[in-house]
């Protein structure tokens, strides 16, 4: 981002894909867990939410800002 390289897990990454595919839109939150999470059992029921809390941490300073949708999901705004 800006021409710094962050380093980010593959999970982070399509998080970050996703979100910026659709910049300024809201995502839903299943939709996400469906394409992040595909094919496993047992995840977490706060998965999400603490891969959002670390992306959040690895882009704060680039002006972006990952931003919840209370009861809807998530989107990534300026």
């Amino acid at each position: 981002l800006d021409g710094d390289e962050l380093e980010l897990s593959r999970r982070e990454l399509q998080l970050l894909e996703l979100l910026a595919g659709r910049f300024g839109a809201t995502i839903q939150r299943e939709r996400l867990i469906d394409r992040i999470f595909t094919g496993e059992d047992g995840v977490a029921p706060n998965a999400l939410e603490v891969l959002v809390s670390r992306l959040r941490r690895k882009i704060e300073s680039s002006g972006l800002e990952l931003q919840a949708v209370r009861g809807i999901g998530y989107a990534l705004r300026e």
